[in-house]
């Protein structure tokens, strides 16, 4: 008999029937691993993976679901099964036959289940809520049994800026009675999904299981649980999600579904960064490409989302966690860097499964020309659009954060005016999120030279801007950092009292310093003032360009007025108060929020050195 080449032995091999009846067939993951009945979608797309489980066949029989088309790819070990799911199809277990031939190998049982009552129609972040942004592993440790897991690389280490420190779901969730107290609505956790990386794994930006909690912050079922508990006190829970890339520690790198998963085919190559290729009139195709398609870092892999199975992955992944997590919204990190086709069905999907929800996306740029691209309802001159309902307002953060420390009083507050002054920009301005920090930035009260009185300016501003205002965690209690050169580690320590043992609780109070309590009480006070505050959540604004120092804005309805007005000189300023007479006609006083003092505003406002006073007329 002639000899066979290897090649040919192979595909004879994977031919014969009986071949087929020896396969040790297995499914390793079943992507999403469950949906719900009642979907405004009705199409799903498994992904399943498994040694040699596109030699099989996939069937099922259950009313009101079919197989609408099954995708293979060049893997033989990923098969894509498109389910098409009837508007009466009910809730239940459907199992999905695998079959070689007539010769069934694996049933999977597949569940279908009810969505919660109003789930659709569940309401978002707004301008109503103030948001608190925790670092899990730099909160709280809760649960210290699972601050290693055997077989996790990243071990804990308190003592390392770059280690895993322990903090934890279950932390998060013995601190919500704090968090409530001090008057936060929302809170923001850094990613919580599984990254399973050598190094700096806990900053959570690098996946690698989409669908698993990393066990070292508790289970999916713990972090469902921290959503039904923060709702119970009127918390939303709001995901961090990155859609542009992924950790080299996630099983797809061991396994590619398709040689195009991964930008640039998987080859490392950095992108630059230039964030305008994208919109620039005059802009090569290559930057733009590079902008989208270059990896974030050579441990941080980017996804191809112009690959139609990498994106409607990621579309159903996020709608996956806001069901089955009962989330209020999404902050989208780096925004900019996924593929622009993608972000406008990205968020048309979402919003049209829920058209109440809130996401905001990160665009760190200085420029609301840049920022306001991306909202939805904008017009630009290339005619791009997609469903993005917030943003960070990275612009007027930097400006405040910018001009407070500084000593010229000519310029003063100035950029901060001229920067609130082009919201023409946007078509929603209100639903920014605008914030004192968050864990990329030098800590505020260190930004401002330790200076409370500036610190509290910035505070005023964000809580009382016709925004949605957050906070970074430990603000309250003047957490400080290295300024200048970027230091995370520093941005990130431990939250006080988060730890057993821990000599200082900011938790309780113990152990802070009396300027840390003052901070704390006037947080405290401006967050819980602010809930019950229509005209701050929905009234206008009315502004007055800053002048030698002074600042002052209005919020206003038709029944209530609220004047903000700043000081950062070093001496009293006296504002004449005719030059505001649009807003304080027939005025005569005002008393502010924090100290309850009452300020005479029939001829002039005093306002003390270094101040900023919230004045209820």
């Amino acid at each position: 008999m002639k000899r066979l080449t290897l090649p040919l032995l192979v595909a004879a091999t994977l031919l014969s029937p009986g071949a087929a009846v020896a396969q040790d067939y297995r499914i390793e993951h079943m992507e999403p691993p469950f949906w719900w009945a009642g979907m405004q979608h009705n199409k799903v797309q498994l992904m399943v993976h498994g040694k040699r489980i596109a030699d099989l066949e996939p069937s099922l029989d259950y009313r009101g679901v079919k197989i609408e088309s099954v995708t293979r790819v060049p893997n033989r070990n990923y098969l894509f099964v498109n389910l098409l799911i009837a508007d009466d199809a009910a809730p239940g277990k459907l199992d999905i036959v695998f079959s070689s031939g007539p010769k069934k190998q694996i049933t999977y049982a597949y569940q279908l289940l009810p969505r919660e009552k109003g789930s659709a129609q569940r309401i978002g972040f707004n301008s109503t809520d103030a948001i608190y942004q925790i670092m899990p592993d730099r909160f709280a440790n809760g649960d210290p049994s699972n601050d290693n897991i055997k077989g996790m690389a990243d071990k804990a280490d308190r003592a390392g800026g770059g280690g895993r420190h322990g903090g934890d779901i279950k932390g998060v969730i013995n601190s919500l009675d704090y968090i409530s107290s001090m008057g936060f609505t929302q809170i923001w956790p850094t990613p919580l999904v599984e990254n399973d990386m050598p190094s700096h794994s806990y900053h959570g930006y690098a996946a690698t299981d989409h669908y698993k909690i990393d066990p070292r912050y508790g289970s999916n079922e713990d972090y469902r649980r921290l959503s039904q508990e923060a709702r119970k006190k009127g918390i939303g829970i709001i995901q961090d999600v990155v859609l542009s890339h992924i950790g080299t520690g996630h099983w797809w790198m061991k396994d590619m579904p398709t040689h195009d998963w991964i930008s640039y085919d998987g080859k490392f190559i950095p992108t630059q960064h230039h964030r305008l290729a994208g919109a620039d009139p005059y802009g090569s195709k290559e930057d733009r490409l590079n902008y989208t398609a270059g990896w974030f870092g050579a441990s941080m892999p980017d996804m191809n989302q112009t690959n139609p199975l990498v994106a409607n992955y990621l579309i159903q992944n996020n709608i996956w966690w806001i069901e089955y997590a009962g989330l209020s919204g999404l902050r989208i990190d780096t925004y900019g860097y996924s593929d622009y086709a993608f972000l406008t069905e990205y968020t048309r999907r979402l919003m049209a499964e829920y058209p109440k929800l809130n996401m905001v996306g990160e665009e760190w740029h200085s420029s609301p020309v840049v920022v306001s691209r991306w909202q939805k309802g904008k017009v630009n001159y290339d005619g791009y659009a997609n469903s993005l309902p917030s943003l960070m307002d990275f612009p007027l953060a930097e400006a405040m954060r910018k001009a407070l420390p500084g000593d010229d009083l000519w310029t003063g507050l100035n950029p901060v005016y001229e920067m609130l002054a082009q919201d023409y920009l946007y078509p929603d301005p209100g639903n920014l999120v605008l914030f004192e920090g968050n864990h990329d930035i030098a800590r505020l009260y260190s930004v401002v030279g330790e200076d409370l009185d500036l610190w509290k300016m910035n505070l005023a501003f964000i809580m009382t801007m016709p925004r949605i205002p957050q906070f970074y965690y430990g603000t309250e209690m003047l957490m400080t950092s290295t300024v200048g050169t970027r230091d995370d580690a520093s941005y990130r320590h431990d939250f006080p009292g988060g730890w057993a043992g821990d000599k200082v609780n900011a938790f309780t109070g113990a152990g802070l310093t009396d300027k840390q309590r003052e901070a704390q009480a006037f947080v405290k006070k401006l967050a819980n003032w602010r809930k019950s505050q229509p005209l701050i959540h929905h009234g206008k604004t009315m502004q007055f360009g800053s002048e030698n120092g002074t600042y002052v804005y209005f919020r206003y309805d038709g029944a209530k007025k609220v004047m903000v007005a700043f000081n950062k000189a070093n001496k009293e300023a006296v504002l004449p108060t005719a030059r505001f007479r649009e807003m304080l006609a027939g005025v005569k006083s005002g008393v502010d929020v924090i100290s309850g003092k009452t300020y005479a505003l029939d001829t002039a406002l005093a306002l003390p050195a270094r101040s900023v006073v919230i004045l209820e007329i």
